[in-house]
């Protein structure tokens, strides 16, 4: 039998944190492990339960989502954080992104596409809403820096427009006919190129570059 993906659910709200905890729990395949109300408690009750996912509201009382997500990339990196909230400013996607978030979701994101967002970002997919991506993509477009010259490989290109679009290292494997350990190489330079250290902050980095066009 498939194992859940064990989630937390960290809102300051307790009728939507409520209402996200009755959606997982009524879906097969999910486990909520707890939840917090404020971003000392998900640190807390993260580093406790060592949950697969992290559904993270970014606004909250005392330490926010951001720094949260800080704390929780340096001490439990295995655990995946996806930001599930309201806003949709610059400023806090980036932050968001760079402290070490997976994914970033809107809380108007339809319930299957929140249960389908948890399960890739458990599977280490990188998941950032459409809406989201295109946002930063005008925002690189009307004041970002302009394109720099791009150090990385045809093949290293080619794999990070793919992880762009979710895809899994067997995936990418897969769609350029080369193996999973080839994958990874390519992956590892693709890090050290950009200096970035997961897939999320490629991808965000390599927009700001100019890099990558989606």
């Amino acid at each position: 039998m498939k194992q859940s993906i064990k989630v937390l659910v960290a809102d300051d709200h307790q009728v939507v944190r409520a209402g996200i905890v009755a959606l997982l729990e009524q879906q097969e395949g999910f486990q909520v492990v707890g939840e917090a109300g404020t971003g000392d408690e998900a640190v807390e009750k993260a580093l406790a339960k060592r949950p697969d996912v992290v559904l993270m509201d970014l606004q909250m009382p005392g330490t926010d989502g951001v720094q949260a997500t800080r704390i929780l990339r340096e001490r439990a990196p295995e655990v995946a954080v996806l930001v599930l909230t309201t806003f949709d400013d610059d400023e806090l996607i980036w932050g968001a992104i760079q402290a070490g978030a997976k994914g970033y979701l809107l809380k108007d994101t339809p319930p299957a596409g929140l249960f389908s967002a948890v399960r890739d970002v458990a599977a280490g997919k990188t998941l950032i809403a459409p809406e989201v991506l295109a946002r930063l993509t005008q925002v690189i477009q009307q004041g970002g820096p302009g394109p720099q010259e791009e150090p990385l490989t045809e093949r290293e290109h080619e794999i990070l427009q793919l992880i762009a679009k979710g895809y899994s290292n067997k995936e990418i494997a897969a769609a350029l006919f080369i193996s999973d350990n080839t994958v990874k190489t390519h992956i590892s330079n693709l890090f050290d190129k950009l200096g970035v250290r997961d897939r999320t902050e490629a991808v965000t980095k390599a927009l700001r570059l100019g890099w990558l066009k989606l």
